[in-house]
């Protein structure tokens, strides 16, 4: 056994793969932290990366994962030119194939999103897609997606590279070396028990691929990851390759669920067939290192007719090698880049499908991360705390073989797969499912998206308008003019009491928080950096007692934040299981619930605007907040799920009599648009703070201090370099999407963060953020949605009751503002 480890170190980054490197690559070379360890236990890429396809691409399918792959493109890059240890990376140029009308939608938007990033792409015609891969046959193509910076990689050579370069800035590597265990010390330290000794180390990284369980469990938690093997094989070199002077672009093909490069003089193919296999699920042999699965090239012979018909040449070539060998997945196939969820100091780069082409960002999103607290992009889309407790193994079993199935298929607005459903649902959804509720999922909880004119009724899948438009219209015609009712199922909810509370509270929170019992505030919370990290609702229910809800996807977020910031005489008690919401809203919202209320007092005097009350319906008890997200006159019904059944069908039996309809999370979205109203990690997000977002009337300067201001105050000063917009959209064909990029005079200023149409003002609407010089134009504003640019129209944030009357009633006479 060689020498043994050092006895500490800052960070143990553990695996030894592309991941691990390149977080032990950007700790060290971008922030100077050289007092770190990465550790192996057998060489350098003996894991996936040794075997993998190593495609190095742009293409993603938001602006996070384009920009962590143009990171990648340019590390790779500059790595690649060290003379004295040269290794191979072909640009080659690579195309998407598209075969629908839908696909060819979904590229020209993702090819707006990515060129609004830096990119240069183009959406090509079948004549061009075959002069620019002479083996290609063109039949039956609507044309392809062009990135021309794609291209493959030695995975050994960039892995090792990235650690060569670590260490000689001065960090250490432990190869040959498990781990064999994890603990924690009192004062928060781990420390890594291997084979050649023990490291006690501040922060630990768990990069280990498929392995991620094995070190997962020593930290006391299962990440929700599973591996799926994956096949290529390589061809005998073809004489049509060796006639060409240059190497042939990379294919991949949604049709026949392939991608193909050029290998040496012969072609490289890779099938994701819909047979597919999992791989390690009753645990992994010790000995399992630089190994395969065996071949089984029989389970993508369904895909081999449609691979030959696109690309006739392999008809008459042999295959040199077939490799079968593992590939992590994920819940959403996207990676847990980021903290472990519930254990303090402890982050993971796991999960990764795209590991090569994606990992030279994962490492500085992580890197950056662990020293500073945030990325310098928004990392929504890579934290592990997007998927909270019911992303169990068989849960994430499910989910990855239909990512699997659906590599090269975007996921696309209005698409609902299958996989893994009523993992959470409440009692109401049997009753809701009869009504004919068309489900979407959020945070794993079945929430009722609209609901069906007729059993029948099926919802396209498209970046167009599509047949839910117009009965969301009239879903929410229906509650503006009587009455509606929706569940909010999964709202994240905490009980927070003790000693302490409120003080704690109010330093977290940029502005004012709720001061009298009953008082419910909308609230941000920032992170050190002054940018924005919590959207919430807090209300006040006694003496150091309140309720804080935030977004159902903000669950594990918020509790991480929550947890590591409270004094230890806060309790926190998790209640997003517990309770569900019912809102009713609309013009005859008080009159229904008054109707079951007898002894209740739902009156504007008695029960007004953004207030709390425990409130009995029938012999139902809520909790009751009048706060309304949809701009109408609305109440929230917080409810036990033991009442939840009991509340609903008090409310649909009394309901009769006001014409009470149902409305669903289209409806609320459409209606949020039209107030102003913003949602979390689309136009809330860390890349921001609030004065650019145009919340300047949540944040108190005047405070003596809270999280973040200093920061804040810094930023104020040298002047804010973006403002959030709202735009109307000349489009009658589709609603802005997010990362649809934004032009005045001709120029790209900025990208939308959500948009949508507002029924109540028949406004096609999008927000976006600009730059600050350039938001102040009035005109000349055009957004780009599926290739098309439209003019856009620069409008008042609030464009339904600005003034805000409807929510807060004139039933009787109530003070403006």
């Amino acid at each position: 056994m060689s020498e043994r480890v050092d006895s500490y170190a800052r960070v143990v980054v553990i695996g030894g793969g592309i991941a691990g490197a390149s977080v032990f690559y950007h700790l060290a070379i971008d922030h100077g932290w050289t007092d770190i360890a990465l550790v192996e236990r057998d060489e350098l890429t003996s894991g996936s990366t040794w075997h993998a396809a190593a495609q190095v691409t742009q293409f993603g399918a938001n602006q996070t994962a384009i920009a962590l792959k143009r990171h990648s493109i340019q590390l790779y890059k500059k790595l690649a030119q060290d003379e004295d240890f040269p290794f191979a990376y072909h640009f080659t140029g690579g195309m998407r194939l598209a075969n629908t009308k839908a696909q060819v939608d979904t590229y020209k938007h993702m090819v707006g999103m990515a060129n609004g990033m830096g990119a240069d792409m183009e959406f090509i015609d079948p004549s061009e897609v075959a002069k620019r891969h002479p083996l290609i046959n063109p039949e039956g193509l609507l044309g392809a997606w062009w990135d021309p910076l794609d291209g493959d990689i030695d995975p050994a050579g960039i892995t090792f590279a990235m650690v060569r370069k670590a260490r000689e800035a001065g960090a250490k590597v432990y190869r040959f070396n498990p781990v064999e265990n994890i603990t924690r010390k009192a004062n928060g330290e781990f420390i890594v028990h291997t084979l050649k000794g023990d490291i006690t180390c501040e922060k630990v990284v768990n990069a280990t691929g498929y392995r991620v369980n094995e070190v997962g469990n020593m930290l006391g938690v299962t990440h929700p990851v599973t591996s799926m093997e994956h096949m290529y094989f390589l061809t005998e070199p073809m004489a049509e390759l060796e006639a060409l002077d240059k190497r042939v672009p990379i294919i991949r093909d949604p049709r026949d669920d392939f991608y193909c490069r050029q290998e040496k003089n012969g072609l490289l193919v890779g099938v994701y067939e819909q047979g597919c296999k999992t791989f390690g699920m009753d645990g992994i042999s010790p000995d399992f290192t630089k190994a395969l699965c065996p071949d089984d090239l029989d389970r993508c012979l369904d895909n081999m007719e449609g691979i030959f018909e696109c690309l006739p040449a392999l008809q008459n070539v042999g295959i040199h090698t077939i490799i079968n060998g593992p590939i992590t997945y994920t819940i959403d196939g996207a990676p847990l880049i980021g903290p472990i969820p519930g254990v303090e100091n402890a982050y993971c780069a796991i999960g990764l499908r795209a590991g090569i082409g994606e990992s030279g960002g994962h490492g500085k999103i992580l890197a950056e991360i662990i020293v500073s607290g945030q990325s310098e992009w928004d990392s929504w889309y890579t934290d592990p705390r997007r998927f909270t407790q019911y992303a169990n193994t068989e849960l994430t079993c499910l989910k990855s073989i239909e990512d699997y199935q659906n590599e090269f298929h975007y996921h696309m607005p209005h698409e609902q797969r299958p996989a893994g459903r009523l993992a959470r649902t409440t009692p109401l959804y049997p009753v809701l499912d009869q009504l004919g509720a068309v489900w979407g999922t959020v945070n794993g909880w079945e929430r009722a998206l609209m609901f069906k004119p007729t059993p029948d009724f099926e919802e396209t899948a498209t970046y167009r308008f599509n047949e839910s438009h117009p009965i969301v219209a009239q879903e929410i015609a229906a509650l503006q003019k009587d009455v509606g009712v929706m569940e909010v199922s999964g709202f994240n909810r905490y009980e927070l009491k003790g000693e302490g509370t409120q003080q704690w509270l109010d330093h977290l929170v940029c502005g004012g928080i709720p001061k009298q019992v009953g008082q419910v505030r909308l609230c941000y919370l920032l992170n050190k950096n002054g940018r924005m990290l919590c959207e919430a609702t807090l209300a006040k229910l006694g003496e150091n007692h309140f309720w804080y809800g935030s977004a159902a996807a903000a669950e594990w977020h918020d509790r991480d934040y929550l947890l590591t910031t409270k004094p230890d005489t806060v309790v926190l008690t998790e209640m997003a299981s517990s309770h569900t919401i019912l809102v009713v809203a609309g013009a005859k919202s008080r009159d229904l619930l008054q109707s079951l209320s007898p002894r209740c007092d739902w009156s504007a005097k008695g029960f007004g605007w953004m207030q709390a009350r425990p409130m009995t319906l029938g012999h139902a008890q809520v909790l009751a907040m009048s706060v309304s997200f949809s701009g109408e006159l609305s109440y929230e019904l917080h409810i036990p799920n033991e009442q939840l059944y009991l509340v609903w069908t008090l409310l649909d039996s009394a309901g009769k009599a006001f014409n009470l309809t149902k409305f669903g999370l289209y409806a609320t979205e459409s209606m949020r648009l039209e107030k102003g109203y913003l949602h979390w990690k689309a136009d809330i997000i860390d890349e921001f703070n609030p004065i650019e977002a145009g919340l300047d009337r949540f944040v108190n300067l005047n405070k003596q201090d809270f999280v973040g201001k200093q920061a804040l105050l810094a930023a104020i000063e040298k002047g804010c370099g973006h403002t959030l917009c709202t735009f109307e959209v000349m489009a009658d064909v589709a609603p802005a999407h997010g990362g649809d990029p934004v032009f005045h005079e001709g120029a790209q200023v900025g990208v939308v963060t959500s948009g949508g149409y507002g029924h109540r003002i028949n406004k096609n609407l999008a927000y976006a953020y600009l730059k600050a010089d350039v938001a102040k134009a009035v005109d000349d504003f055009t957004i780009q949605i599926i290739g098309t640019h439209y003019q856009a129209k620069k409008v008042e944030r609030c464009l339904y009751d600005p003034q805000n009357l409807k929510p807060r009633s004139k039933e009787e006479e109530v003070p403006r503002g």
